[in-house]
């Protein structure tokens, strides 16, 4: 698979990296993120760059002094500078030290590429063949087109320990695309720990994630390491990471930002060497927004940002995953593979699936056990055969949410108002299933 070119972000303002993240991925580009000069040297010491775009006016250490240090110390490194402050001599300096283009905000989307096509020119990789692209990759099934690029972007992580946050809704699969992260990577031997945040109450988290010594508190009889140690040389994948309060995310800012960490009741660091993955199905950014989250630690985990599509976006995949989870499980039962007819086929294909691959995993293994040989149209789960309410005009047009929840509605009546039955269908745990039917009615 060919790596595609990547590019170092860095801008202070959220909006503008965000912006300039979306633009590059679209132009086909790996891109990492920084909000300040400093984080931005780190990037450039751990990952292969092929082009800076950087903003000039920044609190602290300017873009200014950040293409100067790229002068002298990544003089091949081709520099793109933006600004909304235009300056004669700025713009003079600048090119002297070697950048090669220079823009001016607010810019449009055709300037900036054609910008970044006339600093790389033809290394501007455009959609590969369909023939290069694998079925499998690392344990991840799918070859629709935000399955490549994910791919793609995975192979550019293997020789850095840039840090990750995948987003996605619940039961993408975030958990295996980390694994994925880990496993191709230069540091494949190294231990992999995967935490929950999610799932470890708040007074607890901090300890399990940096250990504690005898007598930190209450019960603490004995000294303890915690998930980083456990990690070290390898990788730690924080999974729900909005869930973490603010303590932790405080301890984990230093972490990362000092590679070192304090054990509860210790006062002396240890040194750890940990890339750090995290995911969320809660949009984080919205959060920062709100207050509720770090917006120092937000740009320190997404340096690399990868976006799970979820399964309805890529339909195309799903005879595949059908297949692989048909002849797993029936492997397992040491049964036949199921034959799944077209028009079985098509029903499972044109359904929402708002539990993901985790829900379509759950169904095919059900079928699996209690079918042998062809599945029928009975088979299939009763609230798979409703078809989703259709908008009489475009006035009636509803969002994805409402759709979900609709569905959501459906499935609990099936299931007679179970949640536990209703999460166990739609693939997803209680906490999740809550968190959809939250302003409902009912308990």
């Amino acid at each position: 698979m060919n790596q595609r070119p990547s590019v170092l972000l860095v801008d202070d303002a959220r909006d503008m990296l965000e912006l300039l993240r979306r633009n590059m991925t679209a132009m086909g580009l790996t891109p990492f993120a920084a909000n300040n000069v400093v984080d931005a040297i780190e990037v450039l010491g751990n990952s292969q760059v092929d082009l800076v775009i950087t903003d000039l006016n920044m609190p602290g250490i300017g873009g200014l002094q950040l293409v100067k240090y790229l002068s002298q110390h990544h003089p091949g490194l081709p520099v793109l500078v933006i600004t909304g402050y235009p300056d004669l001599n700025n713009a003079v300096e600048v090119m002297k030290l070697g950048a090669l283009e220079y823009l001016v905000k607010p810019f449009t989307q055709e300037e900036l590429r054609k910008a970044v096509e006339n600093v790389l020119g033809a290394r501007i990789v455009e959609a590969e063949a369909e023939d290069d692209v694998p079925e499998v990759f690392h344990g991840i099934i799918g070859r629709a087109p935000a399955m490549r690029e994910l791919y793609r972007t995975i192979e550019r992580t293997r020789n850095n320990r840039a840090t990750v946050l995948i987003t996605g809704e619940s039961g993408t699969g975030k958990e295996m695309v980390a694994r994925a992260i880990h496993y191709n990577s230069t540091w494949s031997a190294a231990p992999f720990i995967a935490v929950n945040c999610g799932a470890i109450p708040d007074q607890l988290l901090e300890s399990e994630l940096f250990g504690h010594v005898k007598g930190a508190f209450t019960g603490a009889i004995t000294n303890r390491a915690g998930f980083f140690q456990a990690a070290d040389g390898g990788t730690l994948f924080l999974d729900e990471i909005g869930n973490a309060s603010p303590a932790v995310q405080a301890k984990l800012l230093r972490a990362i930002q000092d590679k070192r960490i304090t054990m509860l009741g210790a006062t002396k660091p240890q040194q750890v060497e940990v890339r750090l993955i995290s995911a969320s199905n809660n949009d984080l950014l919205a959060m920062v927004r709100q207050g509720t989250f770090r917006e120092d630690l937000y740009y320190r985990l997404n340096v690399i940002h990868m976006q799970l599509p979820a399964l309805r976006e890529r339909t195309t995949d799903i005879p595949l995953l059908v297949d692989h989870f048909n002849k797993r499980f029936s492997k397992e039962l040491g049964k036949a593979p199921l034959r799944f007819p077209p028009r079985i086929m098509d029903t499972i294909t044109g359904y929402i699936w708002p539990g993901n691959v985790r829900e379509l995993e759950n169904m095919v293994h059900r079928l699996v056990i209690m079918k042998d040989r062809t599945v029928e149209m009975e088979d299939l789960p009763a609230h798979m055969k409703m078809q989703a309410p259709q908008p009489a005009s475009t006035g009636a047009l509803t969002t994805l949410a409402e759709v979900e929840r609709q569905h959501i509605r459906r499935v609990l009546e099936a299931t007679g108002g179970n949640k536990t039955k209703a999460a166990e269908v739609l693939g997803i745990d209680r906490k999740t299933l809550r968190e959809k039917l939250k302003g409902e009615e009912g308990p």
